[in-house]
Order: structure tokens, then C-alpha cells, then sequence
């Protein structure tokens, strides 16, 4: 997907990783280790998303896939899409990126046959709620003293269908 201004989104590389650790450290409070990176690629490529401007890692998306009870009252057991972080550096904000992000990874769930997109935000990231609750996620529970430093987190997710227009 291309957007505007030269940003393209792509499947994350190996090679990208420095970039992408950058953006994270930049970013958020919540850091991840380099193996940690890897080894979600490795068995997620498809959800593991870069946005590039003129060369430069400016944002990123890393989901997995699990099994599980859904996040709304349904039965039964299904494949679930988790985003366990997203990222674009603040000079990039209100670009659109964030939102292509999402979308693109909602996709990649899609064709891991995942029926549902779910993420924890911190319940004081106001700017990222509004983008979810847009792209049609909807609240379904929080998680008490989620992060480290005792900050609750608000578990939205969306039902995902079998193709993202």
C-alpha cells in the first residue's frame, strides 16, 4: 500500500530492525527485545508491518495470532488477532499512517483466518482510542494496573470480516 507524501507500507525485514527498535524506544514506554522482534516475524510475517518514508523506518505494527475465548460474549473458541504494539515516530503523526497501519494488519489477520482484532491502549492515550473506536474497535473490558508504572489499559477489539475494504 502506498500513501501519501512517499510513505509505503511493507512487510517488516530482518534488516528493518534496527529501524523499528528505534521507533519503539522513541515511541513507548514498553520495550521489547531484538529476539522478541524476531522471533514474532518469524511466526507472524504477515501482521508484522513496516511504514517507510525515503528510506527511513518512520512507524511499525507487530501482531500474533492465537487461539482463544472471544473478547465479546460469543462461544466457542477462535483465532484472534492480537496487536502488541504500534508504533510511528511523533514528527509522522496525523499523516494517516497510524491508520493505514491498523487496516493493514487487520488484513494479514484476515488471511491467518482470524475472526477478531484486539489490542490494550493505555487508558490515557486519548489520540490512539479515538483512531481505534474509527477504525470500529469497540471497548470490551480493563485490564487494572496493566503497564508497569500501575496504569490501567482498556481492551478494545473488532470483529474482523473476511475482507478489509
Amino acid at each position: 500500500m502506498v500513501l501519501e507524501l512517499n510513505y509505503q507500507l511493507r512487510r517488516f525485514k530482518p534488516s528493518d530492525l534496527d529501524g523499528v527498535i528505534r521507533v519503539n524506544r522513541e515511541c513507548l514506554p514498553e520495550n521489547y527485545t531484538a529476539l522478541f522482534f524476531i522471533n514474532l516475524h518469524k511466526r507472524f510475517p504477515g501482521t508484522f508491518i513496516v511504514a517507510e518514508a525515503d528510506g527511513e523506518i518512520v512507524g511499525y505494527i507487530m501482531c500474533r495470532i492465537e487461539t482463544g475465548i472471544p473478547s465479546f460474549k460469543l462461544l466457542g473458541i477462535r483465532k484472534k488477532g492480537h496487536v502488541i504494539s504500534v508504533a510511528v515516530l511523533p514528527s509522522h503523526h496525523r499523516k494517516g499512517i497510524g491508520y493505514a497501519l491498523i487496516r493493514e494488519a487487520m488484513q494479514a489477520m484476515v488471511n491467518y483466518n482470524a475472526k477478531e482484532c484486539y489490542l490494550e491502549v493505555r487508558e490515557s492515550n486519548l489520540s490512539a482510542i479515538h483512531l481505534y473506536k474509527k477504525l470500529g474497535f469497540e471497548t470490551a473490558r480493563t485490564l487494572r494496573n496493566y503497564y508497569a508504572d500501575g496504569e490501567d489499559a482498556i481492551v478494545l477489539a473488532i470483529h474482523l470480516p473476511r475482507s478489509i475494504e
